[in-house]
């Protein structure tokens, strides 16, 4: 009988470490393993044991005193939690080089992923297709977003240019952004935005290995 678990209510930092054990333990699974202890999933993400602990606890008894951690119950739990059973729509906002890059790999270790269009303000890609993905005007975004059944959005829009485009999404009904943009944006309370610095993420990066 299938373990019934309530959603608990996450921090941001440890939906992202969720997100991290799942891909570690998928690797597990497909290399036969089916058992691991909180010190060998430390080793894999870097994360402590500790924070590794904590972060299940979230979820009940998970593991034995011991045993460790059933690797299939944990993928089950985990993508119950983050819906990676349920495949998730994406419009990538924006077709420059980070934005082609976004749509040659397309999620391609996870199936449930799927960037399924692409928008953008250059008439010379809008009507064109880049790795295999048609590129619409930004003007046609909400109908296509509804016609394709859209969820999530992507945008790698520069700075200057992001409120404007996110402003359109978030008027299309899309509530789930993920933006590449560090300005922080003006949003509705339901909209959810997520922001990847690459700049920031790299000097943290650089800071913690020179210690």
């Amino acid at each position: 009988m299938d373990r019934i678990i309530e959603k608990p209510v996450l921090s941001k930092a440890t939906t992202k470490r969720l997100s991290l054990y799942l891909r570690c333990l998928k690797n597990l699974e497909k290399n036969g393993v089916n058992r691991v202890k909180s010190s060998e999933l430390s080793k894999m993400t870097q994360v402590g044991s500790a924070t590794i602990r904590r972060d299940f606890s979230h979820f009940g008894e998970l593991g034995r005193s011991g045993y460790g951690y059933d690797v299939n119950d944990l993928i089950k739990v985990f993508s119950d939690m983050l819906e990676t059973k349920e495949e998730k729509r994406i419009a990538l906002i924006g077709c420059g080089n980070l934005g082609q890059a976004l749509l040659n790999n397309n999620f391609r270790r996870n199936e449930n992923l799927n960037i399924v269009c692409a928008f953008d303000n250059d008439p010379e890609k809008v009507g064109t297709e880049i790795c295999g993905y048609p590129i619409y005007s930004i003007e046609e975004l909400s109908e296509v977003l509804e016609e394709k059944q859209i969820t999530v959005a992507i945008s790698t829009v520069p700075s200057q240019f992001a409120q404007g485009a996110i402003d359109q999404v978030v008027a299309s009904g899309i509530t789930a952004i993920l933006n590449f943009a560090p300005d922080p944006l003006k949003v509705p309370e339901n909209v959810h935005v997520h922001y990847i610095d690459l700049t920031s993420e790299l000097q943290t990066l650089i800071y913690f290995d020179g210690q």
